[in-house]
């Protein structure tokens, strides 16, 4: 059986990553899907996801713009009716000495990690008290929410932001049958750890491509960096009924990398 059949689920940062590999588990379940990004290949992912045979509908949004935002779930409501779940995945990062930092760096990396959060959480609570039915809310924070790291405090305080978020919003709609929880993924196999790898790498030493998230990866008890079919897994359960007891959690998905 198809768990979210019928049911219709918004997910931001959706064309690539992590997102995507949300996007297509709920598709893979029946779901209806509005994939949202600031890119504008994201409707070559909606493609591929036809492909499963999903309805899919893709946006150009700017999850730091309310007005962006409204359209958003607008349009999800237009094509498929009441948002049932929503997934606040969109996220960047920059890593740079904190003497080097910039004040532009600091705001646009607070705007789409944790105010575009806050965007989209807000639409879609208003939309699902108004339809009386609840709903789900699953925000995408980080192994950086329990341990910031070097380099990055702008990215640290933005995926604190959200565990935060997620706990105060969840003791608010909690009566609305409305759970809120959150996500911590590890070292995941995407192109912001491509990123990472490559430009923490030649701010930690002289480490070659793949060297240094390989030897992060030595780290986890696992032994192995997650995908996001791991990620998605996750994301999946806390949307289901099976999870409906389950609110203002914050749960890790990297391998026992980080145990808290």
């Amino acid at each position: 059986m198809k768990r979210f059949a019928g049911k219709t689920v918004v997910v931001t940062g959706g064309n690539k990553g992590i997102g995507f590999a949300i996007a297509e588990r709920f598709a893979e379940e029946g779901a209806n899907l509005v994939i949202a990004s600031v890119e504008k290949h994201v409707e070559e992912a909606a493609e591929a996801l036809r492909a499963l045979g999903a309805q899919i509908v893709p946006e150009i949004c700017d999850v730091t713009d309310r007005a962006a935002v409204e359209e958003l779930y607008n349009r999800a409501e237009s094509e498929f009716g009441e948002v049932n779940i929503s997934i606040q995945n969109a996220g960047v990062i920059t890593i740079a000495k904190i003497e080097n930092l910039t004040e532009a760096e600091w705001d646009a990396t607070m705007d789409v990690n944790t105010k575009g959060v806050f965007l989209c959480c807000q639409e879609a609570i208003r939309r699902m008290r108004k339809s009386g039915n609840g709903g789900r809310l699953i925000s995408t924070a980080s192994g950086q929410a329990r341990d910031g790291f070097i380099y990055t405090p702008h990215y640290a305080a933005s995926k604190f932001g959200v565990v935060g978020l997620t706990q105060s919003l969840a003791k608010e709609v909690a009566l609305d049958g409305i759970t809120v929880n959150a996500i911590c993924p590890g070292i995941i196999e995407t192109e912001m750890w491509d990123y990472n790898d490559r430009v923490w790498g030649k701010m930690l030493g002289d480490f070659g491509p793949g060297e240094l998230m390989a030897s992060w990866v030595q780290n986890i008890p696992m032994k192995r960096a997650g995908s996001g079919k791991d990620v998605a897994g996750l994301v999946a359960f806390l949307a289901s009924e099976d999870a409906s007891y389950i609110t203002g959690q914050t749960v890790n998905v990297d391998g026992g990398l980080i145990m808290s």
